[in-house]
């Protein structure tokens, strides 16, 4: 294993990493994790806490920059695979609702052209969700406002699965295999480029205009997420992808897209799931919060 601060990674966000994750080499398999409860395979735990969302620099929909509070909670360590997807299909719990491109298909490409409500299917059949905007940007920006996953060096070829230079896809024009690049603090990886991921929030305009609903303790945007959603017609989508420049993977970026994906675009996503509740003290006291 390289350790996480020669990476480049900040020594404090190093060992946020180790205590957040323990991962297995071979498979990425959760081994421990304190701040979610239980180990879950697959899956990097996020830790409670707040985090610093939006950018007062980029597009109006990324305003206001303020300080967000985020439960802790589970979060998948790659993107959701083709092979994976059609487990779900195969168990007739998801649909098979995008076009079969030769060159999106190998098993462990990301999943390409599903619509949101195919990315809500697949997480339902794995007993997972959605993340919500708010869990999404944490997990990938940690707790220092940093503009990309890694930090705030330009994103390159080396860092994600970008267009840079002719075909898109860092050469390939096509997203690359899960895993291709170095992960983040956190330990997940491609939280910028590779494949634009589906998140459960309505799309909003901004999130002043958005109001209370996104901000607080665990914003989860217009609606709470819920269908229908008067005057909401679009989700999101966040991270950039194999088709897009750096410029649209920073942890900031926004996308609003038709939920039912039309027209269709290279969307992909990855679940999360609620972190496990604090168990009591062994005296039967309630458990400390973290800022007790």
């Amino acid at each position: 294993m390289v350790p996480l601060v020669r990476r480049g990674f900040p020594a404090a966000l190093a060992a946020l990493a180790l205590v957040a994750t323990i991962r297995a080499e071979d498979g990425g398999q959760v081994l421990s994790a304190g701040p979610c409860g239980p180990a879950v395979s697959g899956m990097a735990c996020i830790p409670a806490g707040e985090f610093i969302r939006g950018s007062d620099r980029g597009p109006k929909d990324e305003r206001p920059r303020e300080t967000i509070f985020v439960s802790a909670f589970w979060m998948d360590v790659y993107e959701v695979t083709v092979a994976e997807y059609q487990e779900c299909v195969q168990a007739r719990a998801c649909r098979p609702d995008h076009p079969n491109y030769k060159n999106f298909s190998a098993p462990r490409q990301p999943m390409s052209g599903v619509s949101w409500f195919g990315a809500a299917e697949y997480c339902r059949f794995r007993g997972k969700r959605l993340p919500t905007e708010a869990e999404w940007e944490k997990a990938a920006r940690t707790t220092d406002g940093r503009r990309y996953p890694w930090g705030n060096e330009p994103a390159t070829c080396e860092r994600a699965v970008i267009k840079e230079g002719e075909p898109n896809g860092c050469g390939r024009g096509t997203p690359w295999e899960v895993g291709s690049r170095p992960p983040n603090p956190y330990g997940l990886y491609d939280m910028a480029g590779n494949q634009w991921e589906w998140v459960a929030d309505w799309y909003s305009e901004s999130y002043g205009r958005c109001g209370e609903e996104c901000r607080g303790r665990d914003p989860k945007g217009p609606c709470a997420g819920r269908s229908p959603c008067p005057g909401r017609e679009e989700r999101v989508v966040r991270g950039g992808s194999w088709y897009w420049d750096g410029d649209y993977c920073t942890t900031t970026r926004r996308r609003a897209h038709h939920p039912g994906n039309h027209p269709f675009h290279h969307f992909g996503f990855r679940c999360a799931r609620d972190a496990a509740p604090a168990a009591p003290a062994p005296d039967g006291s309630a458990p400390r919060r973290e800022n007790d």
